[in-house]
């Protein structure tokens, strides 16, 4: 460990739900769209659940946790939808020996202070300025265990490293004194980093690659079957992908409330009519913008005015994502 200056971001929003037992990750390895049986305890992956459709239902990292009561998987996900995912998960365990179960696990973002400009960094309503304990950086969906929890390395933004902390205890022994950030300045970043959580308001809404989650490690092509792997397939190899997910920002003084636009529509301000896309999340961020990631047509890339809930509503500016689009 090393001791930077750093925020932690207690993170509500996020749930932990455990598969335990022999046949835990065979089990996920047939629902999940990423192949959780190569993971060790120093690995992670990004996957999603999805309907036979191929449609997300939720979309969660996971992990092996530090266990010495047997085989074990963590899936952290959103928790407005994670009572409903856990029913839904439990109805395809028939004879496995697997248990799910909602965790008490509590979940934190922790940055280096240095991740933020200095007149951002006093956004975040620091509270000391006491050093932090932090892993050193790592490549994204790396995992550490320790005395704290266990370590995830999400990834990076502006360069600074990034890890969700999951533990049992509001805060380690190492976080004593830490400075609390925002939690809507950790999900910005999220947002920055291009990395999408589907939640109830956008359950059922979207295929892996319109998220690009084929982009960024969430899922495999050459594991064995998953609901809906024939339709996420299918767009994958005939490339048929028409739709794909861009960040923008729009400016806070535009009276938005973040936490109300996911699954809201995008219009065209120059073309007035049908919906154009959809919020897919959004945030306030330490800049004082809204950051926002959404569902549209690759083709409006280049020529839509986008806005949120009508043609008249406020603006979005597209900024880059840290990848470049693929075919699908």
């Amino acid at each position: 460990m090393t001791s930077f200056p750093g925020f932690v971001f207690p993170l509500p929003d996020l749930a932990v739900i455990e598969a335990r037992g022999d046949d835990a990750a065979s089990f996920l390895q047939g629902q999940l769209t990423n192949d959780v049986a190569v993971l060790d305890g120093g690995r992670a992956c990004l996957a999603g659940y999805c309907t036979a459709k191929g449609r997300l239902l939720a979309s969660m990292v996971v992990w092996r946790p530090a266990s010495p009561e047997g085989a074990a998987l963590n899936m952290l996900v959103k928790a407005d939808l994670a009572e409903n995912l856990l029913k839904r998960l439990s109805m395809f365990v028939l004879r496995a020996k697997v248990k799910l179960s909602l965790t008490p696990l509590k979940a934190h973002g922790v940055m280096p202070a240095s991740a933020f400009p200095p007149a951002q960094s006093g956004r975040l309503e620091a509270h000391a300025d006491t050093a932090l304990a932090l892993p050193p950086p790592a490549a994204p969906w790396s995992v550490l265990h320790d005395a704290q929890g266990s370590w995830v390395s999400a990834p990076a933004v502006n360069g600074a490293a990034r890890w969700w902390l999951v533990s049992e205890c509001r805060r380690g022994p190492d976080l004593a004194g830490e400075r609390d950030g925002r939690p809507g300045a950790w999900q910005a970043a999220d947002i920055a980093a291009g990395l999408p959580w589907v939640q109830a308001a956008t359950q059922d809404l979207f295929i892996p690659q319109t998220l690009n989650l084929d982009l960024i490690q969430g899922v495999s092509f050459s594991k064995g079957c998953y609901p809906g792997q024939e339709v996420v397939a299918r767009s994958h190899y005939r490339g048929t992908v028409k739709r794909r997910m861009a960040y923008a920002v729009a400016e806070a003084s535009s009276g938005i409330d973040p936490g109300a636009l996911a699954g809201v529509d995008l219009f065209d301000g120059n073309r007035p009519g049908a919906p154009c896309g959809r919020v897919v999340n959004a945030a306030p961020g330490a800049d004082g913008a809204v950051h926002v990631l959404m569902e549209v047509q690759l083709a409006d890339l280049g020529s839509a005015d986008f806005r949120l809930a009508s043609a008249e509503g406020p603006g979005l500016q597209l900024r880059d994502l840290p990848y470049a689009f693929g075919p699908g």
